[in-house]
């Protein structure tokens, strides 16, 4: 994900070199014909990197550009994305760190922080708070819990303790 526009303009000059790359590739008649599987899985693995750093550029573009007298709505696929949506919910915004950092009464360093950390170190109070100053709203949230993975971890668990256990029980 594309945060500030110091990464912006970094993905457009990588944009530039794997398009390079791949022009030089394409000319390379005689890599394609010694090993067409290595030439052709190089230039599926730069064409995957330049597809992606397409994605993140045209939704950088898209936040950046975004109409602020409309709401714009931004996709959370899980909660584990939530810190995504925010800094992307920031940047539609156009508020700096600084900005938001003020609105909330702390330091511009502790946004800084929680952004390069996508929010792990930040309470839940804290999640929230941002979540207002942003304006961001939950419009549907659909949870489903997964019974099998639950027992699936309850084992995994019951099992690395039973291993910690015995691990203890030879030290002493």
């Amino acid at each position: 994900m594309i945060k500030d526009e110091l990464q912006y303009e970094v993905s457009q000059e990588w944009v530039e070199k794997f398009t390079k790359t791949m022009a030089a590739m394409e000319r390379d008649e005689e890599a394609k014909t010694k090993d067409f599987l290595k030439w052709d899985a190089g230039r599926g693995a730069i064409q995957c990197h330049l597809d992606q750093l397409h994605e993140e550029i045209a939704e950088y573009e898209r936040l950046i550009n975004c109409d602020k007298s409309e709401p714009i709505e931004i996709v959370v696929e899980n909660l584990n994305k939530l810190p995504d949506a925010l800094i992307k919910a920031r940047i539609a915004a156009k508020m700096s760190e600084k900005e938001l950092a003020e609105m909330l009464g702390i330091d511009e360093q502790r946004i800084k922080e929680h952004e390069a950390k996508s929010y792990q170190s930040a309470s839940f109070l804290e999640l929230l708070e941002i979540s207002f100053a942003l304006g961001v709203e939950f419009k549907t949230a659909v949870m489903q819990v997964d019974f099998e993975q639950i027992e699936e971890l309850k084992e995994s668990a019951k099992e690395w303790h039973e291993r910690r256990m015995k691990k203890v029980s030879k030290v002493s």
